[in-house]
């Protein structure tokens, strides 16, 4: 009588639960239902939501995708006019494992000019290009940034005195002068010319100075001079960029799209 009574309670147990895993089933079963049709109605909202027409900094495409040959980025005439008795008119080129991001020239002379005297010249160009990059901005934004450290170094010289800044119209995007003097053996007088063209910084450094009783080089002259020399340095970038495009051969026409 006991094992049979107590038989059917667990038959009457399990009968009485199974409704309530039902109902348990069910309302998970409308639960994913419902979320499924909201997870659907998400889905479908964003994907007919209208893309961001603004691209992102890694898909913004450099102007410039090179450099030109930094030795070659301003005329022979201007380096004979800047530097005279240059050493090596074709100037000594800096070492670069990647030239077409960073690359740099520089051409030193003495003049001796007899019982007149001695004049020094140095001239150096710097070129640095940027790509664009998904975290660390794009090329242009990279660029401006390395424009604002040139400038800070140029007025942050070692022993340089009368420091003076002043904007450079005329070159690229934006540049600007910065003249100053150093006290060495002589006085060597300064001046650098950083300059932005899209995604590309020039830096151009000219100084002289004067041996031997010779007169002190003309400040105004000399930030006459590399003004000249850091417009051709910029439109040697665009040059260089040019000739990288294919030109297309003379009577060349798109081939016809095939007939359906």
């Amino acid at each position: 009588m006991h094992r049979s009574a107590s038989r059917r309670l667990t038959r009457v147990l399990a009968c009485a639960a199974v409704p309530v895993i039902l109902t348990v089933a069910g309302c998970s079963s409308d639960s994913d239902k419902g979320s499924g049709s909201d997870g659907g109605k998400k889905s479908s909202a964003s994907s007919s939501a209208k893309p961001n027409g603004k691209p992102s900094a890694a898909q913004e495409k450099a102007a410039f995708a090179t450099l030109p040959d930094p030795c070659k980025a301003i005329q022979t005439k201007t380096v004979e006019t800047l530097v005279p008795e240059a050493k090596d008119k074709n100037g000594t080129a800096t070492k670069s494992n990647d030239l077409s991001s960073r690359a740099s020239c520089s051409w030193n002379g003495l003049d001796e000019d007899g019982l007149k005297g001695s004049q020094y010249r140095w001239l150096s160009i710097s070129l640095v290009r940027y790509d664009s990059h998904a975290s660390l901005g794009s090329a242009n934004k990279r660029a401006e940034e390395q424009y604002a450290k040139q400038l800070a170094a140029a007025k942050a010289t070692e022993g340089a005195h009368d420091v003076k800044e002043e904007a450079a119209g005329g070159i690229g995007d934006q540049a600007t002068s910065v003249i100053y003097g150093v006290k060495k053996d002589v006085d060597f007088f300064n001046t650098t010319i950083v300059a932005r063209t899209q995604n590309v910084v020039v830096t151009l450094d000219y100084n002289g100075a004067a041996y031997e009783g010779a007169s002190a080089p003309d400040q105004a002259k000399l930030l006459q001079d590399a003004i000249a020399a850091a417009k051709e340095a910029v439109a040697s970038v665009g040059g260089a960029n040019q000739q990288q495009k294919q030109p297309e051969q003379p009577g060349q026409q798109a081939s016809p799209s095939p007939q359906q």
